[in-house]
């Protein structure tokens, strides 16, 4: 049986939490969504510098190679594209009245889509209201046209799209996925699992949770999913380290594996990515309880290989595009008083080397 290792080889700051990021294909470049903007992250000099910023947090970035740009979404609602080598904005659309909780560009860089919403009371039951605009929308890449809006149930906090761009997928606060065909628009599948949300029975009374991550796997047979297991009360943060995996094409989606026994602790996963060779995955978020935030699984088995116990919140994990390194960003809390007149930097950036035997 292959044995897993991970070693920290590059490990630097940025100057606010890191909310989402992606590789560029050179794998020396991050592109990262913070707190206060957009940064370009240089992993071999351990530097960052600001390329733009937002309203409000940034909270996704990824690259457009055909384009030399980096786009990104944010708490503003609104998606931005940025020049690479000037820096310059050369566009931006106000995609969304609310936030853009997740965005995603499809493989062939074509299109993006971003999810939002707005978790509202609905009835005496606590469920959500009905959503007040699309909750998933795909844009052009290259000119900002909306080319769908598509229904879902609002918060919806994760987008993926499949390995050939013909299919998105989103989910939920309330552990429903939906997956919809790129062309056409038409609803594909749909159901929904309760096993992410958590209903408040102790100091509030409200759902919290729901799917923060969300992944085809390379045959697009199959979707990841990841968050975290239901709790009596929703603000201890004290979940299951969660994830599932689900076969959507058949006529009834089906669970097909989650989090083994005995190698999950407690917290909220954020972040799913899948290795290159497609028999590996990396899941990872925020620590609550237990000796892991960040774990290697087998993709056929859903076995535990290797973990990792970062000391911050991972917002991001990615595999470079030859499988030999794992990136991860996040943040480490938040400064509450400055040294010397300027707030401590709090983003976190780590390149793993990984290795099997």
């Amino acid at each position: 049986m292959k044995q897993h290792s991970l070693k920290r080889t590059i490990h630097f700051k940025v100057p606010t939490g890191v909310f989402g990021a992606a590789l560029a294909p050179d794998a020396g470049t991050l592109a990262c969504a913070c707190m206060d903007g957009v940064y370009l992250a240089d992993l071999e000099a351990k530097s960052a510098d600001q390329i733009g910023t937002h309203a409000s947090y940034a909270t996704s970035a990824a690259f457009l190679n055909s384009q030399n740009a980096v786009v990104s979404a944010g708490y503003d609602g609104v998606v931005q594209w940025f020049d690479i080598e000037s820096r310059e904005q050369r566009r931006r659309v106000d995609l969304h009245q609310f936030w853009s909780w997740d965005m995603a560009v499809s493989p062939d860089e074509t299109m993006i889509a971003s999810v939002t919403g707005q978790y509202l009371a609905g009835g005496y039951k606590y469920e959500p209201q009905p959503e007040t605009e699309p909750s998933v929308r795909i844009i052009a890449a290259e000119s900002g046209e909306v080319l769908h809006d598509l229904e879902h149930v609002p918060s919806v906090q994760a987008v993926t799209f499949s390995s050939t761009g013909e299919y998105v997928a989103a989910g939920n606060l309330m552990g429903e996925v939906r997956v919809w065909n790129t062309r056409t628009g038409e609803l594909a599948a749909r159901w929904t699992t309760p096993d992410f949300t958590s209903w408040g029975i102790i100091k509030s009374h409200c759902y919290l949770g729901g799917i923060f991550a969300i992944r085809f796997t390379p045959d697009d047979r199959h979707l990841l999913l990841a968050g975290m297991g239901p709790m009596r009360d929703p603000m201890a943060g004290n979940g299951r380290q969660l994830w599932q995996k689900w076969d959507w094409q058949q006529e009834q989606p089906t669970k097909v594996d989650e989090t083994h026994e005995g190698e999950s602790g407690e917290g909220l996963m954020e972040t799913l990515s899948v290795h290159p060779d497609g028999q590996l995955f990396v899941m990872g978020g925020r620590l609550r309880g237990g000796d892991w935030n960040v774990a290697l699984f087998d993709l056929a088995t859903g076995e535990r290989k290797a973990i990792l116990k970062t000391g911050y919140r991972v917002t991001e994990a990615m595999f470079t595009a030859d499988g030999t390194r794992l990136v991860l960003a996040g943040t480490q809390g938040q400064p509450r008083k400055p040294e010397d007149g300027v707030f401590p930097d709090f983003g976190r950036i780590e390149v793993y080397d990984l290795s099997q035997s």
